[in-house]
């Protein structure tokens, strides 16, 4: 009724009502004023939205504020989470004056422009966290010893999503960020206190903009249960990094900021590729999604002049290495864990009945409802590996699995349940097969776990070292050893330790039928003439097999008494260790005799040999980092077991037990994998062709690998690995390969939810991290210093909606 005071009919005010109305409003203000110090509930109605839906960030107190970016619900005190907190009467009384002073700044000659100033400072939280979307919050921890470390640890959200970056943290504050489900959000340790400090600041109507920029937020903090986190030791090329430690977990201090970028992310691809620079595509290729790029390459195949030694079934990479990425099968899931896993995996995974129906009564593979099942059999243990992993140590007590015999090779492995259940004896088995008729038997070992790679004994020699592997084995693996003057019998004699054992278990040995007399005769000549001596022909009653075991010699006495130079001794200039994409040669390599040649001794039983640096590494020889070798050998073990303890089991968020296939992308001494010795993980150790050439060792300390050339793709399957580390790779492949290429491989390789870490220089980082967001990965942590930097990426389910033909591998 009193608003009729204020106006005429003409609408034009009364000087007498307008100078009336300034009174008015004046004592009305001063009324609210006095009402507003003395209720006990200004805050909280302070922290409403304003009806016109603005954000007063001026109004708003400096706790609160400072909150919204730092704590994480359910780790806070129930009554931090409340705005009319008791404990915050400071702040209370502080937000409380500048309310009153905001208000006498704010008068004006109407009662509705006064009620519209005195609306507009009401809020809440959530309004200041939507649009707090793009903002860089600068964390500060107070390093243990006093001194604080500058350094820049990122998170990034799902696919390219916000960065909070230059943030000043501390290794040994126990504190740091990571990215969890797509949000990129603030972890806090749960054993953690902090401190926030008041800032006494009045913002001014004015300033309503620039307040959030002003207001000066810090906190310490302090790690009550963590020592430090100082990973990166001595070790001249490995003096990277302080790494922060991070944790899984449900977050919401930032659930605004998450959702909406989740949303940003979620936009079409043509945004996709303008923000990252990088277009994706699904490889349209006649293998589908079990694309070996390798392995596939069509128009390669049919230029063959001859398929006689297996010519069809070796590596023809294509000119260029595919930029496309590999389709997912219809209804892929995670896959199951080990151990489980070596007995049955999801049908879906690897959708394959041709080897069930085939070798089904052997007890290779059996489908089961919605799983494919191992009952542990093969064709010559149809009855089950473990009893015929018994008998053959039965044959030759020598063999002695797990401490005598550790790192074995078994070719024509099949679905590879002779590695499979050689675990339970602490053995590392590599299991090889071809890509051919035995329909994804490769991919079924690699799906339950079990190490595995797509070869053939074919025209050249496997990518392993010389002397290398304890023990060769081969059930019916369908090699003709004899023939071509016993060549492919003298590669296996190449890689084969001397004093090392082949187990053949084939019809030839226990069968009378024309061919297989043939053959044994073929082979116990050949045999005869490489020196090898057969220690036994063991005959198994229960799944009546048979097996010849065979041993190496151990000097070169024999074979300097042989009348005939056949098969005949290398050159002194063959190398035995040289296998990338060398032909076959029909030779035989002498035997190390020099008491400090690898080789002369067999290395100490495992798990020594795994921790020692071996007996043939001298003080005189350089190691890769610049130290005497064994130095070298001792400094590298114990700064990746600080790396892993410190850094990679407890502070990346993966969950371990969800890890079982691994792979070092470029490894030196193998010490990433000694490291993970006591985790039911396998490593597969490659060491790049431009790399010195350190894999001896490797498979010296009981661990094994491969060499391979990173511009190619690699002979497995997609989807092998749970978990792939690059150190320092990426940098040096920039300068001959093609990145997007490389990083199409990792994606190939890997399964979704699989983990990449990734250690490189800055720039190398950036640019990784730059074609996962475009890949929709999730950046689950960055961290940098110094120039160099860490990064973790966690490989999602999305594929791209464009396709891309492959003209070479497309029928």
């Amino acid at each position: 009724m009193a608003l009729g005071k204020y106006q005429r009919v003409d609408g034009r005010k009364s000087s007498s009502y307008c100078s009336t109305g300034v009174v008015i409003a004046f004592v009305a203000l001063c009324l609210v004023g006095v009402w507003m110090m003395t209720s006990p509930s200004v805050v909280p109605e302070r922290n409403e939205i304003s009806q016109d839906g603005k954000v007063d960030v001026g109004e708003i107190p400096t706790e609160t504020k400072s909150r919204q970016f730092e704590d994480s619900q359910g780790d806070l005190p129930e009554d931090a989470m409340k705005g009319d907190s008791n404990n915050n009467s400071d702040q209370q009384d502080e937000g409380n004056s500048e309310v009153h002073d905001n208000q006498k700044a704010s008068q004006q000659t109407t009662e509705e422009t006064t009620e519209d100033n005195q609306g507009g400072k009401s809020e809440k939280d959530d309004g200041d966290k939507g649009a707090g979307s793009d903002e860089t919050s600068n964390a500060q921890t107070d390093k243990g010893t006093g001194s604080d470390e500058t350094s820049n640890a990122q998170t990034e959200s799902n696919g390219g999503g916000e960065k909070t970056e230059e943030t000043e943290s501390n290794a040994d504050s126990g504190e740091t960020q990571t990215e969890t489900g797509g949000h990129a959000e603030p972890v806090e340790n749960p054993i953690e206190t902090k401190k926030e400090e008041k800032v006494n600041e009045k913002v001014d109507e004015n300033q309503e903009q620039q307040s959030e920029n002003s207001s000066d937020n810090k906190k310490d903090s302090s790690d009550s249960s963590q020592g430090a986190n100082e990973v990166f030791p001595d070790v001249a090329p490995a003096e990277i990094l302080n790494e922060t430690t991070t944790q899984n977990g449900s977050f919401s201090t930032q659930r605004a900021e998450s959702k909406n970028e989740k949303e940003k992310h979620q936009s079409t691809e043509s945004k996709e590729e303008d923000s990252t620079g990088y277009s994706w595509k699904v490889c349209n290729v006649t293998a589908g999604p079990d694309y070996i790029p390798c392995l596939d390459n069509v128009q390669a195949l049919k230029k063959l002049r001859s398929t006689r030694h297996y010519e069809h079934r070796e590596r023809h990479c294509p000119e260029e290495a595919p930029t496309c990425l590999v389709a997912l099968p219809e209804g892929y899931k995670r896959p199951i864990e080990w151990p489980v896993s070596r007995d049955k995996i999801w049908y879906h995974n690897v959708p394959h009945t041709k080897l069930a129906a085939v070798k089904g009564h052997q007890n290779w593979v059996k489908v089961t409802g919605e799983y494919l099942t191992f009952p542990g059999g093969g064709t010559q243990f149809k009855y089950g590996a473990s009893h015929y992993i018994e008998f053959l140590q039965d044959g030759v007590l020598d063999i002695a699995w797990g401490k005598q015999s550790r790192v074995i090779l078994d070719v024509g492995c099949g679905v590879a349940s002779f590695g499979g259940y050689l675990f339970d004896k602490d053995v590392l088995t590599m299991s090889l097969a071809p890509k051919d008729e035995h329909e994804a038997q490769v991919q079924f070992a690699l799906e339950r776990g079990i190490p595995a790679i797509s070869a053939v004994m074919g025209t050249k020699r496997l990518p392993f070292p010389g002397n290398v592997f304890d023990a060769i084995h081969c059930a019916r693996c369908r090699v003709p050893w004899h023939i071509e003057g016993g060549q492919l019998l003298l590669e296996l004699n190449r890689m084969l330790r001397p004093g090392g054992y082949f187990l053949w278990s084939a019809t030839p040995v226990y069968q009378k039928l024309p061919e297989d007399v043939e053959i044994w005769n073929a082979m116990t000549e050949l045999t005869k003439k490489m020196c090898w001596e057969l220690v036994t022909i063991k005959e198994d009653k229960v799944d009546l097999v048979g097996a010849a075991i065979y041993r190496k010699p151990l000097t070169n006495k024999c074979y300097e008494s042989r009348q005939e130079n056949d098969p005949p001794l290398c050159k002194e200039s063959d190398d035995p260790n040289a296998a990338w994409n060398v032909s076959l040669q029909a030779c035989m390599h002498k035997i190390p005799v020099d008491e400090t040649a690898r080789g002369s001794h067999w290395p100490e039983q495992w798990p020594l040999r795994l921790e020692r640096p071996p007996y043939w590494l001298t003080s005189t020889q350089v190691g890769v980092y610049g130290k005497a070798a064994p130095e070298d050998f001792t400094s590298d073990y114990k700064h990746w077991k600080h790396v892993v303890t410190k850094s990679y089991l407890t502070g990346m968020g993966i969950s371990w037990s969800k890890v079982r296939n691994v792979m070092d992308m470029r490894s030196i001494y193998g010490g990433f994998a000694a490291a993970l010795k006591d985790l039911n993980v396998w490593v597969m150790n490659v060491v790049t062709i431009d790399s010195p050439d350190t894999l001896p060792i490797i498979y010296e300390r009981g661990l094994f690998g491969m060499y391979h050339d990173w511009c190619e793709s690699f002979s497995t399957y997609p989807r092998s690995y749970d978990l792939l580390h690059a150190d320092h790779l990426f940098s040096k492949l920039k300068k001959r390969c093609n990145l997007v290429a490389v990083m199409a491989e990792v994606d190939r390789i890997l399964r979704p939810e699989g983990k990449l870490i990734v250690r490189d220089n800055v720039e190398i980082i950036n640019e990784i991290e730059k074609m996962a967001k475009s890949l929709h990965w999730e950046i689950r942590l960055t961290y940098s210093k110094d120039a160099e930097g860490l990064l973790c990426v966690q490989k999602t389910m999305w594929r791209p909606k464009e396709i891309e033909t492959i003209a070479s591998a497309t029928a």
